[in-house]
């Protein structure tokens, strides 16, 4: 993540979609732009969520840019690197032609996985298809896999199985996750960052759940 380099842009790649790339591309490029940073978010997502996020009523300073092909992707991040600390592209789902372009820019992938053997699967797929990209520009692509959909109270089973198969497989992931949190999806509900969000609803179910 370098500022003002053509490279410095993320992507967040899963073959399969569902895999909360698009919650976890809004997460971060709303906290760095509520921290002070210049944030540009590509959205690339066929279902265009980042864009009718952006429809709404929040005050966040990043800039979104929606109908982006695989023509115009190159330019696009070019484009916004050069004035933007950070470009963050929310691809499709699916391995396209756009998909491998805009990785073969990217200074960091993002892989989100949830922890089911189908997640597992698929990214091990996206992991394929980084390692294909580098064999053809003839450089190294940094990559983490960011487990989503996670407890915030306990590691389970299923998840400590894959992260160990993955760790003996030497594919590295962020130590931080994604927990399942009915905030990120009030995201997109209320269209607004995660810092703009009413906290009184959920204080009011966290005091329910305790009278029970």
């Amino acid at each position: 993540m370098v500022g003002g380099d053509p490279d410095a842009c993320h992507r967040r790649s899963n073959p399969k979609g569902g895999g909360w790339k698009s919650t976890l591309s809004l997460v971060l490029g709303t906290a760095l732009a509520s921290q002070g940073a210049s944030v540009t978010l590509i959205d690339c997502d066929p279902n265009r969520p980042i864009m009718d996020w952006k429809t709404g009523p929040s005050a966040s300073t990043m800039r979104v840019i929606g109908d982006v092909t695989e023509s115009t992707v190159i330019s696009v991040i070019q484009k916004e690197a050069k004035t933007r600390q950070f470009v963050i592209v929310d691809l499709e789902g699916t391995a396209s032609r756009l998909v491998s372009r805009a990785i073969a820019r990217a200074s960091l992938v993002l892989i989100p996985l949830q922890g089911s053997a189908v997640d597992a699967r698929q990214a091990s797929r996206a992991v394929g298809l980084i390692r294909e990209e580098e064999e053809l520009i003839e450089r190294k692509i940094p990559f983490r896999l960011v487990f989503t959909r996670t407890s915030a109270a306990i590691q389970s089973r299923i998840d400590r199985k894959i992260a160990a198969s993955l760790e003996a497989a030497s594919i590295p992931a962020l130590a931080t996750h994604l927990h399942e949190r009915s905030a990120y999806k009030a995201m997109f509900v209320d269209k607004l960052a995660l810092d703009e969000l009413d906290p009184l609803p959920s204080m009011v179910l966290m005091r329910h759940a305790k009278m029970q």
